[in-house]
């Protein structure tokens, strides 16, 4: 029989977590592909739209909105009518570590629907390389195995002030392979942070996230079809499903870390109420993205991409 968390405890650490206000901020899947696309070169308004297939109006929505967060600073190339391009701030460039991680997710188990670049190379020691999870005080690869969580509520966090992005609905029976964002957004990273910290039941879940019974049982439906997330009967209570996570949703726990992580230090300036801690060094864990080739920290500018085809402008 499983153990039963403490659900208020969690509820409270789930609502004033930097993970929760981060996605909010940017977790939509429009705006993961336009980080994709800044991350890769693409700057210009249309370059960006046929590179994402973003509908214009949603375009500018998430730009604006990206702009005011600081994350993207606007530059004019011409003058009459006036062009911008969108260059990636200080603040944006934190967002790296993030977008390696959805990089490695969407290579293992994505459809790729938009051109992501088929190699990664590491100009500082020049091989192609993986994005590797280690711990920023011991420098050791880590997975969530790896890690302990202390859930300590953040109360200021629940009256920030955050830039809210409308995350889609989710579209289609979800029997389709997953593409980029299309089954991955908030609620369902919200729902993998839930069943990581121990909830694994319906009412459970239903309660420390406070979504509606209908709405979290097509949540579920989608996540099982789409290979998220794994059901079956609990060994003690046949008439209970116990909900686990799959290898791809494990996958994902590299791109929940690094993006709570950016939120808290880049974005909201405050402790996460979800606080993880390494095992292996017994050190408070912060997430650092390391080439699988050479180890060393990958900065934004130290990578080259290589295309399968035409490389995006």
């Amino acid at each position: 029989m499983l153990s039963s968390p403490n659900l208020e405890l969690t509820r409270e650490a789930l609502a004033t977590s930097t993970l929760s206000h981060g996605l909010k901020a940017v977790g939509d899947r429009w705006t993961v592909q336009i980080l994709l696309a800044s991350f890769l070169g693409v700057r210009r308004f249309d370059e960006i739209h046929n590179y994402a297939q973003i509908p214009r109006p949603t375009l500018s929505n998430r730009l604006r909105s990206l702009v005011q967060m600081g994350v993207l600073k606007p530059k004019i190339y011409q003058e009459n009518p006036p062009r911008y391009e969108y260059h990636l701030t200080r603040k944006g460039i934190g967002l790296y570590d993030a977008t390696l991680m959805i990089w490695a997710w969407e290579k293992r188990w994505g459809d790729r629907a938009i051109g992501l670049p088929q190699k990664l190379i590491h100009t500082s020691c020049n091989h192609s390389f993986l994005p590797l999870l280690t711990c920023r005080a011991c420098g050791e690869s880590v997975s969530m195995k790896d890690l302990s969580f202390q859930l300590i509520p953040n109360k200021r966090l629940n009256t920030a002030t955050i830039e809210r992005l409308q995350t889609p609905r989710m579209t289609g029976d979800g029997n389709s392979v997953m593409g980029l964002g299309l089954r991955v957004d908030r609620w369902s990273l919200m729902i993998l942070s839930a069943v990581i910290l121990g909830c694994h039941y319906f009412d459970q879940i239903s309660k420390v996230l406070q979504i509606r019974p209908s709405v979290l049982s097509r949540r579920l439906t989608s996540m099982l079809r789409s290979n998220l997330l794994h059901c079956e009967a609990d060994s003690s209570d046949a008439r209970r499903r116990v909900y686990r996570l799959t290898p791809s949703s494990r996958d994902l726990f590299g791109y929940i870390v690094c993006l709570s992580t950016w939120a808290g230090e880049e974005h909201l300036h405050e402790m996460s109420s979800i606080r993880p801690r390494h095992t292996t060094c017994q050190r408070s864990f912060y997430p650092k993205v390391a080439c699988s080739h050479c180890r060393q920290d990958i900065d934004a500018w130290a990578v080259d991409f290589e295309f399968k085809g035409k490389k995006p402008t």
